[in-house]
């Protein structure tokens, strides 16, 4: 009897408040999904987790001293992906960000190249863009991580300090200045000595993971990975 009630109750929370796959608009039965089983499979995944010298890796070659680097997705134009990152950062669909970071956590913790990692550092956001976003969008997708990868989180150790334009339309020369000198350490005792892993949502020239790596060096006996939920094609 109390099955058939809360059945009930399901089917009826589900037609008044339907919850649809952002790929294909077909209703989900489970609330906590964001792609149907098919769409997910359609995922551009690039396999970069398991494979040394992959093209995140090479981006940062002569630029920042990495362990290992990589994204789990390729970023395209008019893609699924695409529209998954603008639900994220411009619709304030921070389901999204769980869902990409425990991908992302289910790659990482079966690749022995990032078995070293000791804690997880999102990209900051300037304070004045995380009033107005409400969220950081690296550190959703860092407790998505989290969730399935049992790794503590340090967000208050570095802090953007200098707020930047969108860099969305900026060429790389001009992404690059616009990083520089942009991020200061705050806790530097709490992450020196460890391998840390830097979080963003895609990588397109590196530059802003440049600059808060190049940041983070500065401290002792740091080592630095990245790991990012799109790599721009």
């Amino acid at each position: 009897m109390l099955l058939h009630v809360q059945n009930t109750i399901h089917d009826f929370s589900r037609l008044l408040f339907p919850h649809y796959c952002l790929g294909c608009g077909n209703d989900l039965k489970d609330r906590t999904a964001v792609l149907c089983y098919h769409c997910q499979t359609e995922l551009p995944f690039t396999n970069f987790f398991s494979i040394p010298n992959n093209p995140v890796e090479k981006s940062f070659y002569g630029r920042l001293h990495l362990q290992a680097a990589a994204a789990a997705f390729y970023f395209t134009k008019d893609s699924l992906m695409q529209l998954l990152i603008a639900e994220l950062k411009y619709k304030q669909n921070i389901s999204v960000g769980y869902y990409l970071g425990r991908m992302m956590g289910h790659q990482l913790m079966h690749s022995e190249r990032f078995q070293t990692i000791d804690c997880i550092i999102p990209m900051p956001l300037h304070p004045k863009k995380l009033r107005s976003r409400g969220y950081n969008q690296a550190s959703i997708i860092a407790k998505g991580i989290q969730s399935v990868w049992n790794k503590p989180i340090y967000e208050n150790v570095i802090s953007r300090t200098i707020f930047s334009i969108s860099q969305t339309t900026q060429d790389r020369l001009h992404r690059w200045e616009n990083m520089q000198g942009i991020f200061t350490s705050n806790n530097p005792s709490e992450i020196q000595e460890k391998h840390l892993l830097l979080v963003d949502d895609v990588t397109t020239t590196g530059a802003s993971l440049e600059a808060l790596g190049l940041a983070l060096q500065t401290l002792e006996s740091v080592k630095l990975s990245v790991a990012t939920a799109a790599y721009t094609v």
